[in-house]
């Protein structure tokens, strides 16, 4: 059964920074794109970053020059530093694969792969 597991999250005021963890239970990362989303209430989920198995990265523009996606495989774990938080980060933030995500026709908080770690940012 695929089991991800989120954890870095927290309370923060604006400027300030977080780093996410997600680790695999089940499987592994190694070869697998994977990327991190967010949903806010009320908000779409949103795609925030992606990095490919091959180390290529993506960034949403609301992201950019913010957040710094990586992976250590030999840890089997995803992150996503995060700077400069805005109160429009507030989110919850979940890890997927990327194509597993567009498969599964739910949005972020209806995957149930993982808890999601909550982000907030206050002003």
């Amino acid at each position: 059964q695929v089991q991800l597991v989120e954890s870095g999250g927290g309370s923060v005021q604006a400027g300030g920074s977080l780093n996410l963890s997600c680790r695999p239970s089940g499987f592994t990362f190694d070869g697998i794109d994977m990327a991190w989303y967010r949903q806010a209430p009320g908000h779409e989920c949103e795609l925030v970053a992606r990095i490919r198995a091959d180390g290529d990265v993506y960034y949403a523009d609301s992201v950019k020059g913010r957040f710094t996606i990586s992976r250590d495989n030999a840890k089997d774990t995803i992150y996503l530093q995060m700077v400069s938080l805005k109160p429009e980060d507030t989110a919850m933030y979940y890890c997927a694969s990327p194509d597993q995500a567009a498969r599964s026709g739910r949005t972020c908080n209806e995957w149930g792969w993982g808890q999601g770690t909550q982000v907030t940012v206050s002003s």
